[in-house]
């Protein structure tokens, strides 16, 4: 194994200290001369045509535009698209004239001051004339009202390998469960916002804590009829986003504003407005057939998963493939069947959040899972190492190989880290008539990037300059989460230079080459840290070669290390900068390389979790007494932050499965409005996450890394659901665990009991 100077380092992030001082500006922070204020005014019914009358809000002083259907350009797309070539159902106007959903876009006001503009909200009039709704999947599914076309259904897809049908009947068992995960609200702590400004060069600027910049120059550009080269996107400081800024929700309005007024536009939504008005982790129905031995061995399984699509088209195709495809690469299940199905309701659209299927593919599979093991009493961990993927093992559906695959040591390592099988037996000796006790765990696997799905590559320039310092141009996001300190670290390692000669760039779509998808798909570290490393190490083949060149020596000779670079045998000693200015002058050459790096491989990563719980039966409170994350990462290019995307994906993963939804009632209203009514685990409510990391090297990442922040959100729910039904002897299925769910299933228990 190599030795790393800087890849494996636990370092603390630049930006560590601005953002606790309160010293960081994001947009809501910018200020430009005479710019205006902007908000949306969204919908206040679930399916209705709409008339505005403007008339008395437009004199407000300091309002110098209100915007609605008829003003806006006649151009639909697909928010969710984020190429050209992805060719999705385009069914979005900037505004709407009839609302599907609460918080469509319905106007768009402008003004010099917030004040003004929220002002002049309260003096539109809007009329509604409400048509029948879709609420939910069953009324999606009996079709008796639509929410546009002939049809709910959006988009359905099959992926079947082997025979599922003939090893049903070979079956020993077949465990059948069914159930449901609701929607889901992204929380950043910052909301919704975009900035937009004509530049003295005449190009549309469009400040965006975005995730796809890209993605917003083609749809700004695409609406407005204007050429790509004249939108500029650059990538502002980020509050979080966990997916949820993923999709162009308000770039191209607030640049239609900037761009018909001239002045430079903030466009802004409150908590309210960002829960009704963006999108929302797609809700789900999952039924599970699961075909065993006595033996324990999988022979088949059959899944159909039903999805909440939303309003709008966005993801309908997207979310289906992703949570299927997760489906056959956890378990060596040859014969398998995957349906999914798509629906439009009259709710708030699906989109882009952590972990992008496999939260909702796991969290009905594993307690399936469960069951099947508890069917012939056997030990829920044997039970899945009997039926785990082995490292090298093929995708069944014909996708890219699985990669160094290591499932098995997660569970394995996870077992004796929580001394699973003592506290098992145990955990339930301390039982009293109020407390339940119980443990559970469930595995969860995610992907890193598109490779054999979409175009999956990045460009790089990169050049060391005559001072010495580097420059890493790389069309990157950061989302709060160490992406620059990680790609620091990894061009350090690939030109063997101390990190802060190092500056990586976020993505300026004028000023960084181009990458194919943005940050999505788990692909950063792997696809940009590997374009990186690329990078980095032909510069410094490129540092070595003009050296010798320079000095008319052998490579062999020359030691190139710490920024320094020499021949063995001699005093001298240049720097890299000495090198570049040398280069320049004798040979009319920068010191510099452009790389284009397509990914390489898109190997399977893997997390295993495992849970303690106390459960009140009397209130159906949960308290997590423990967890532990085991994660097969094959190399933790930052530990640091490596721990900490594993921390706050249990956080989020837990938060789902016993209290995060967006209410939405039978008519389509939104009851879970803002954070006094959507419930967030709070700090102390908090376990203490273990993390146990697997770095056992991924060929085809960056010094053997793959991904982990998406991954960090799938498995600690169903371990901990698992762990209350272990604890309680119920089978729930239904997301979020509540205590009102928890009270329903322990009578329903007591009352077959007592039927008993």
């Amino acid at each position: 194994m190599e030795q790393l100077k800087y890849v494996g380092k636990s370092v603390i992030r630049e930006d560590s200290y601005n953002k606790a001082a309160g010293k960081t500006r994001y947009v809501c922070d910018m200020k430009r001369h005479n710019m205006l204020y902007a908000k949306l005014v969204l919908s206040q019914k679930p399916h209705a045509e709409i008339e505005v009358d403007k008339s008395e809000a437009i004199k407000v002083e300091g309002i110098e535009a209100i915007y609605t259907y008829d003003d806006v350009p006649d151009v639909l797309y697909n928010s969710h698209e984020w190429y050209i070539g992805a060719k999705e159902y385009q069914d979005e106007y900037l505004l709407c004239n009839v609302a599907r959903f609460v918080g469509d876009r319905v106007a768009l006001v402008v003004g010099t001051s917030k004040r003004s503009v929220e002002k002049a909200i309260s003096k539109l009039s809007i009329a509604y004339k409400e048509l029948d709704t879709v609420i939910g999947l069953d009324q999606a599914k009996q079709g008796i009202t639509t929410v546009k076309g002939d049809t709910n259904l959006a988009f359905s897809k099959k992926i079947v390998c082997g025979d599922y049908e003939r090893k049903f009947g070979e079956a020993d068992f077949i465990i059948k469960d069914k159930g449901k995960t609701q929607k889901i609200h992204h929380a950043a702590l910052e909301s919704h916002i975009c900035l937009s400004e004509i530049d003295e060069h005449g190009s549309l600027v469009v400040w965006s804590p975005c995730q796809t910049a890209f993605q917003v120059q083609y749809h700004v550009a695409s609406v407005l009829n204007i050429p790509f080269n004249r939108v500029r996107v650059i990538k502002s400081i980020m509050g979080g986003s966990f997916g949820g800024k993923g999709e162009t929700v308000l770039e191209p309005i607030c640049a239609f504003a900037a761009y018909r007024l001239n002045r430079p536009v903030m466009l802004y939504m409150d908590r309210k407005d960002t829960i009704l008005g963006t999108r929302s982790r797609n809700a789900t129905e999952i039924s599970v057939e699961t075909a065993i031995k006595a033996d324990g061995t999988i022979i088949g399984r059959k899944i159909v998963a039903d999805i909440d699509g939303g309003a709008y088209y966005t993801n309908s195709s997207a979310i289906i493939m992703s949570l299927g495809k997760k489906l056959f690469r956890l378990y060596d299940i040859k014969d398998q069947y995957y349906e999914g199905n798509t629906y439009y309701t009259n709710t708030i659209p699906g989109g882009a959040c952590r972990g992008y299927g496999s939260p909702q593919a796991h969290a009905i599979t594993e307690i399936n899972i469960d069951n099947a093991a508890n069917k012939i009493g056997m030990d829920p961990c044997e039970f899945r190492l009997k039926n785990l993927v082995y490292e090298g093992a093929k995708d069944p559906t014909g996708g890219p190989e699985i990669g160094n695959a290591k499932i098995r040591d997660c569970v394995i390592k996870g077992m004796k880290a929580f001394d699973w099988k003592d506290r098992r037996q145990s955990v339930k000796e301390r039982n009293t008539e109020r407390y339940a006790y119980g443990v559970g765990m469930a595995c969860g696997a995610h992907g890193d990037g598109y490779k054999g799905a979409h175009p999956d590559f990045s460009d790089v320039d990169m050049i060391i300059f005559a001072d010495g310092s580097v420059l890493v141009k790389i069309s990157i996001h950061d989302q709060g989460c160490g992406t620059v300190t990680t790609m620091q670290q990894i061009a350090s390692e690939a030109l063997d230079i101390s990190m802060d000669k190092v500056r990586v760039l976020e993505v300026d779509t004028i000023a960084t080459p181009y990458d194919s998808a943005g940050t999505q798909a788990s692909r950063v570290t792997f696809v940009c840290g590997g374009a990186v490393k690329s990078a980095g190490e032909k510069l410094r083949k490129k540092l070595i070669d003009s050296f010798c060149r320079l000095k008319n020596c052998g490579e062999n000779s020359v030691i190139a290390a710490n920024g320094i670079i020499y021949e063995k045998n001699s005093q001298e000693r240049y720097t890299y900068g000495d090198i570049a200015v040398l280069l320049e002058k004798n040979y009319s050459e920068s010191l510099s390389v452009f790389e284009r790096y397509q990914s390489p491989a898109n190997p399977a990563t893997y997390a295993a979790c495992f849970a303690e719980v106390k459960v009140d039966k009397y209130t159906g409170h949960v308290e997590i007494l423990d967890l532990l994350a085991v994660h097969d990462i094959g190399k933790s290019i930052n530990p640091l932050l490596v721990e900490g995307q594993i921390q706050g994906g249990a956080h989020m993963s837990i938060g789902m499965a016993l209290m995060e939804e967006i209410e939405i009632d039978k008519k389509g209203y939104v009851k879970s409005t803002n954070f006094s009514k959507y419930h967030l685990f709070n700090a102390p409510q908090m376990p203490e996450v273990r993390v146990i990391t697997i770095e056992e090297n991924e060929p085809y990442g960056p010094y053997g890394a793959k991904s982990v922040g998406e991954l960090a959100a799938v498995a600690p729910g169903p371990a901990v659901v698992n762990a209350v039904n272990f604890a309680l002897g119920t089978n729930i299925t239904t997301y979020p665990v509540t205590p009102e769910v928890i009270i329903k299933n322990i009578l329903n228990l007591n009352r077959k009991e007592e039927h008993l």
